[in-house]
């Protein structure tokens, strides 16, 4: 059931929403769309946390699947494609491919520390009612309030983030401006040499 609930999810929610980012990015911009999808699993995270006694009820499951999937879709038309593909056009030539690495690999460490945190997180308070090898942790409902705090986290320092949308590599990194102002020089030398 858990299987085919998580391919639910990646087919209906996790995949459509990459395909939303592809089809958006040019005309919506990374800036919007980073801001839309924290902003919104946010919200979705806190629809789940608050009530989220209402949401274990066995007649509740499809609706908690839906507002769990809404996340997902927002995760993927959002920051889980833009926080790859911004960081990849901002950084000035010499040291995009560097920095862009550093960028993912420190982008990949947090999901890791995210994970793992999140299954030691939502262990019940009480030690009787984890899950073997695992210590009490914060419970589900507590774990994801403090997702949605994040992702709140996550949205103001989108802020710090330049619009890349409809500049060239060159205009990002200001070298379009020292090439220009390096290209006045280049005469004067050129032509004083001969």
């Amino acid at each position: 059931m858990i299987a085919r609930a998580q391919t639910l999810i990646a087919f209906y929610s996790t995949v459509p929403g990459y395909w939303f980012t592809v089809a958006f990015i040019e005309t919506m911009g990374r800036f919007a769309i980073q801001l839309m999808g924290f902003f919104m699993m946010t919200v979705f995270m806190f629809a789940i946390a608050f009530p989220y006694d209402h949401w274990i009820k066995p007649e509740n499951r499809i609706g908690f699947l839906v507002m769990y999937s809404l996340t997902f879709f927002f995760a993927n038309f959002g920051p889980n494609a833009t926080t790859f593909i911004v960081p990849a056009e901002i950084f000035p030539a010499r040291l995009r491919s560097t920095c862009h690495g550093i960028s993912a690999a420190t982008g990949k460490a947090g999901a890791i520390v995210g994970a793992f945190g999140f299954l030691y997180a939502a262990q019940p308070q009480d030690k009787t009612k984890t899950d073997a090898g695992y210590p009490p942790g914060i419970g589900v409902k507590n774990s994801l309030i403090m997702l949605g705090v994040i992702n709140f986290i996550g949205m103001l320092f989108t802020f710090l983030i330049p619009e890349p949308k409809g500049k060239s590599l060159e205009e990002l990194s200001g070298e379009s401006e020292v090439r220009k102002s390096l290209g006045s020089h280049n005469v004067i030398f050129s032509t004083s040499s001969c």
